[in-house]
C-alpha cells in the first residue's frame, strides 16, 4: 500500500544522489512541485529521464542536480530553447552533461519494456537518422520471421518515477486524466514512484478516460495543490502562459537564473 507523506519527507526517502529520476506528464500534470523540492535538497548527479524536458528539467539542470539527459525533445513549449539545458550541454555550467536522445516512440516503447520485465522493444524507427550510431541503447535487429530489419531500444527502467496527478483516495489509488503521456508506463517501469496530487479523497469517482494506478505499484503520495504549475491539471487549474514567456529571459542569464531559484525555490518561504 502506497504511504501517504508530505513531499518533503517521500523525496529524501525515495530519490538519493546518482539516481535515475523519471518526472513524467505531457503538456499538463507536470510535477513542478516535485522538481522544486528536489533542488532545495541539493540532489546530485541525477539522470533525468523524459520524454519532453521543459521548464522543469531547465531548472534541475541550471540548479546542478543533473549530471545525464535521457530524453526525446527539449524546448520551452511555444516559446524556444531551454538556455540552462544549452549551456549545460555547450560550456558545462553548472556542469557536463551528457544526453541520450531518442524519438518519442523509442522512449515510449523503453518504458513499455521496462513495465513488461523485457530487456529490450522492437519498432519501426530510427531509420534515416543517425542516432543508433551515437546511442548505446539503440540498436538494429533483423525479425527471425520475415528477415525485416527493425530498431531495437534497451528498457527503461527508472530508479524513481515521479508523476503528478488530480487525485488518490488514502490507500493510495491514484486517478488522472486529460492529456496524457508516459506517466503509468513510466511508473510501471521504475523501481519506485512517488505521486503528487491536488488531492486525496475518501472515494475516487469514477471519469471517463481516466488512468487508474493501484496502490500497490505507488509507493507515496503526497497532496500538492497547484504542485504541476506553471502547467495546469484538467479540472483544477489553469496553465500559466505567460510564465513560460518569462522564463525565456529569467533563463538565459545565468545570475538571473540563480537569483529566481534562490527567490521562488531555495530560499522562498
Amino acid at each position: 500500500m502506497a504511504v501517504l507523506a508530505a513531499l518533503p519527507e517521500a523525496l529524501a526517502s525515495a530519490v538519493h544522489d546518482g539516481d535515475s529520476v523519471a518526472l513524467e506528464g505531457f503538456t499538463h500534470l507536470i510535477p513542478h512541485a516535485a522538481a522544486h523540492e528536489l533542488i532545495r535538497q541539493g540532489r546530485k548527479e541525477l539522470t533525468l529521464i523524459r520524454m519532453t524536458p521543459d521548464v522543469i528539467y531547465d531548472q534541475l539542470i541550471g540548479a546542478g542536480c543533473a549530471s545525464k539527459l535521457v530524453f526525446s525533445w527539449g524546448g520551452n513549449p511555444g516559446v524556444g530553447s531551454l538556455h540552462r539545458f544549452r549551456d549545460a550541454v555547450e560550456h558545462g555550467w553548472p556542469r557536463e552533461l551528457s544526453i541520450e536522445e531518442h524519438s518519442h516512440a523509442g522512449m515510449v516503447n523503453r518504458y513499455v519494456a521496462g513495465a513488461s520485465g523485457l530487456p529490450f522493444a522492437v519498432l519501426r524507427g530510427y531509420a534515416g537518422t543517425d542516432l543508433p550510431e551515437v546511442t548505446s541503447s539503440i540498436a538494429p535487429i533483423t525479425c527471425p520471421f520475415t528477415g525485416e530489419r527493425l530498431t531495437a531500444v534497451s528498457a527503461l527502467n527508472p530508479d524513481v518515477a515521479i508523476i503528478h496527478a488530480q487525485k488518490a483516495d488514502r490507500e493510495g489509488n491514484v486517478q488522472l486524466w486529460g492529456i496524457v503521456g508516459a506517466q503509468k508506463e513510466a511508473v510501471l517501469a521504475a523501481k519506485c514512484a512517488v505521486v503528487t496530487v491536488e488531492e486525496v479523497v475518501d472515494e475516487l469517482t469514477p471519469v471517463p478516460g481516466a488512468i487508474l494506478l493501484p496502490h500497490w505499484v505507488v509507493d507515496w503520495v503526497c497532496e500538492v495543490p497547484g504542485g504541476a504549475a506553471p502547467s495546469y491539471a484538467a479540472g483544477y487549474t489553469e496553465r500559466d502562459n505567460d510564465f513560460y514567456v518569462r522564463w525565456d529571459a529569467v533563463s538565459r542569464d545565468r545570475e538571473a537564473f540563480g537569483a529566481w531559484i534562490a527567490a521562488n525555490i531555495t530560499e522562498a518561504e
